[in-house]
């Protein structure tokens, strides 16, 4: 069986990127590896072992062009009007709250913010198949 591990974003400033994650998910460092024309920076929490990894390529001064093939990564939080509070208090610019249904029945409650570097993150509150 595959096991999902981790996920590589590509970010231009090291310290905004793991300042955002750190204050906006609750991600610390978890290892961080440099090589002569890059570092990798992994970060997580004690909710799971899957990752963030920040690839910064050193010399880049052009942003990254996001393409349109990402689309976001996805969390989950017990409170969601409490997290989008907080987020907001820190100075980030979370959007508005959204609701989802499926066939009639709420699917999933949720926002978007987004990343220095414009990668697309989905606030979700824990219900449901969001667990």
């Amino acid at each position: 069986m595959a096991k999902a591990i981790h996920m590589m974003v590509r970010v231009m400033d090291e310290a905004r990127s793991v300042d955002f994650y750190s204050k906006v998910l609750g991600l610390a460092v978890s290892g961080r590896f440099e090589w002569p024309d890059f570092t990798l920076i992994y970060m997580k929490n004690h909710e799971a072992d899957f990752e963030i990894e920040l690839t910064v390529n050193k010399g880049r001064t052009e942003p990254y062009e996001l393409g349109t093939g990402y689309g976001h990564v996805a969390f989950v939080v017990d409170n969601l009007e409490a997290e989008r509070t907080r987020i907001l208090g820190l100075g980030f610019q979370p959007k508005d709250i959204k609701q989802m249904t499926f066939d009639g029945a709420p699917f999933g409650r949720f926002f978007f913010i987004e990343d220095p570097d414009g990668y697309k993150i989905e606030v979700l509150e824990r219900a449901g198949r969001f667990r």
